[in-house]
């Protein structure tokens, strides 16, 4: 069986696995490592390939490559991560570390973009040829791939969705400009909302501040999404509120994009339709030329999390372009 190694870094573990051919993960492991220890980060993912690696000879693999995806910005060749956020790298050679230490091929690729490939090849996006990723966790991620291509850009740092500007002077970002899309769009822009709402003291808030007993700083995104499966209007407006974000964001996305399909993924994909159907609405009423053109159709990612190990192991496989 042929197999190839995925890796996904996050903030406080390692994930990896075997991905085969069709996408289909054969074996699974993990590290946990110590945040933004930039060190342990490099020590576990060697550590975990080389478990891997262990795992696909016994499947019949010698000489699987390596698939590793990580937050940041990673240069057009795959091989330097340009600028993490959340760990001390800049200009970091990755590659050519973890290739020294592991002695198989290996590719970077930005974490975002590797899900958008594991969903655009296996998942949601697998009958397409244009399609956007737009993942809605702490932040907003996003994963772009025209013609069957991840789109990068010239320097290999694009498809930044979560900083495109949606109002001048807005919210403050955590990237350090104003107006960011994920400011209005993100579990993190919920959470900010509903603890204001709970902070009124007023009647609509009543079943969140039940979900929280009270206490602002335990109220999370999982909460408004239970309080608004339950039928708590005011849970129930604070996620369309989320949708008709999306929606609008993706209006101005597809202006310049036109994608066929718009992947939803991240915590808040898992509110589904509380969340989609306000944003298909926002987007049929902002997109321009509606009702005069084809307009791209809205689902819900099906890798969850294994999104970036399967995506980055088939950018491994298939030769990153």
């Amino acid at each position: 069986m042929s197999v190839s190694i995925g890796i996904d870094i996050g903030g406080t573990k390692i994930a990896g696995g075997l991905v085969d051919a069709e996408g289909r993960l054969v074996e699974q492991a993990r590290r946990d490592t110590p945040a933004q220890d930039a060190e342990a980060i490099i020590t576990g993912t060697v550590d975990l390939i080389r478990e891997l690696a262990e795992k696909a000879r016994a499947h019949g693999d010698e000489a699987p490559k390596v698939g590793v995806a990580c937050a940041g910005y990673i240069d057009r060749e795959g091989a330097t991560v340009l600028f993490a956020p959340n760990i001390a790298w800049r200009h970091e050679p990755l590659r050519a570390q973890l290739q020294e230490a592991t002695g198989h091929d290996v590719v970077i690729e930005n974490d975002a973009n590797a899900a958008g490939y594991g969903e655009f090849r296996y998942g949601g996006g697998k009958n397409v040829d244009d399609m956007v990723m737009i993942t809605l966790g702490t932040g907003v991620g996003g994963g772009i791939v025209l013609g069957g291509e991840v789109f990068r850009g010239s320097h290999g740092v694009g498809a930044e969705i979560g900083h495109m500007r949606v109002v001048p002077h807005g919210h403050l970002c955590g990237c350090g400009n104003r107006g960011c899309f994920e400011m209005y769009a993100s579990g993190s822009a919920l959470v900010r909302d509903a603890r204001a709402l709970v902070d009124e003291g007023t009647p609509q808030g009543k079943r969140l501040r039940e979900l929280c007993d009270g206490k602002l700083e335990n109220l999370r995104g999982v909460h408004v999404t239970q309080a608004a499966q339950e039928g708590d209007e005011a849970a129930v407006a604070l996620l369309a509120e989320i949708g008709r974000w999306l929606g609008e964001g993706a209006a101005s996305l597809t202006a310049i994009l036109d994608p066929q399909l718009f992947v939803i993924g991240g915590g808040l994909a898992e509110a589904g339709d509380l969340v989609l159907e306000p944003a298909r609405v926002a987007f049929a009423e902002e997109l321009t030329g509606g009702g005069h053109r084809p307009a791209a159709r809205f689902c819900v990612a099906t890798l969850g999390n294994d999104a970036g190990v399967v995506g980055a192991a088939a950018l491994a496989r298939e030769g990153r372009a």
